[in-house]
């Protein structure tokens, strides 16, 4: 599954918002060192309750629009 994010960094906290065809993505995290970056897979993970290492960005690494890749046969269910 390919997602289109946009993050907000220092937005003072976590959560992630379905808006149309985009996910909004607010982190405490600093959009330095790729600490922003890390906690929008965080949040994603836990969000489509998926391990972190099936998501990965596959653009916009250093901007705050982002296409994000789950990898959707790898998804846990809760039961």
């Amino acid at each position: 599954m390919i997602l289109k994010i946009k993050i907000h960094p220092d937005s003072g906290r976590k959560e992630v918002i379905k808006k149309d065809e985009e996910f909004g993505v607010y982190v405490k995290s600093p959009a330095e060192n790729n600490k922003a970056n890390i906690e929008v897979i965080s949040l994603l993970s836990k969000y489509f309750n998926t391990s972190y290492k099936n998501i990965s960005i596959k653009g916009g690494l250093r901007s705050s629009k982002k296409i994000v890749e789950i990898n959707e046969n790898r998804y846990y269910c809760q039961g």
